[in-house]
């Protein structure tokens, strides 16, 4: 899928300045190969969730972390190298970025058979690991929202946003600006989402939405052969 279709059925804009961003980073991206695993990329710590799941609790991990073996049909030599192309992938970006928080999810069945979004690969604090992918949940989490309608969706202020009227799920209170865009298939079907979160207002000028678009680029192609 190219830059301008991407954008077009996203519904984002960029400038020229971030779409350079965005192609030069995807082609570094496409020299990663992938690594022997330094530590367990399927496994990773996610916070308690509130009464009836609805919402995490911040700071209270859960006793168990959250192991992506069962919604990916088991460990094998090919979910090895998904993992570690988007661990190294979604490193690269916050390196270059400096972004609080940034994670990569696919639209997936889990184990009980419910569609939700499934966290592949992040950087920052722990995080719920699956997202209800219904109407409901779409209501107050950008995340579902976005891996619903397919339509980016950019908050620079948190507080803003929800002094005009809305919704907004938080799992960590230091975040005031998050970026949640789709990934897509070449047919224009959600695959999954990446998420992005700053703890400044305003913190997503061209530089960081071209490379936050440039990892959806890239990611969405890898996700689309797996």
């Amino acid at each position: 899928m190219s830059l301008d279709t991407y954008l077009r059925n996203a519904e984002l804009a960029l400038s020229a300045e971030g779409r350079d961003q965005a192609l030069t980073l995807v082609h570094r991206l496409d020299g990663l190969r992938p690594q022997p695993q330094q530590r367990d990329l399927y496994c990773y710590a996610v916070p308690e969730l509130g009464e009836g799941g609805a919402c995490s609790l911040f700071g209270a991990l859960a006793d168990e972390p959250y192991d992506l073996g069962p919604i990916l049909g088991g460990r094998n030599t090919a979910n090895d190298a998904l993992l570690s192309l988007l661990d190294q992938a979604v490193d690269q970006v916050v390196a270059a970025s400096g972004l609080e928080w940034l994670g990569i999810y696919q639209a997936r069945h889990n184990v009980q058979g419910e569609p939700v979004l499934v966290k592949l690969a992040y950087r920052g604090a722990p995080s719920r690991a699956e997202f209800p992918l219904n109407a409901d949940f779409a209501r107050l989490s950008n995340n579902c929202s976005v891996g619903l309608t397919g339509k980016g969706r950019l908050i620079q202020s948190v507080a803003r946003y929800l002094a005009q009227g809305g919704e907004y799920y938080s799992c960590d209170p230091k975040v005031q600006a998050e970026l949640c865009i789709p990934l897509f298939d070449e047919d224009g079907a959600v695959l999954g989402i990446l998420d992005a979160e700053a703890f400044a207002e305003d913190a997503f000028d061209e530089e960081r939405l071209g490379l936050c678009i440039g990892l959806a680029l890239w990611a969405q192609r890898l996700l689309a052969r797996h």
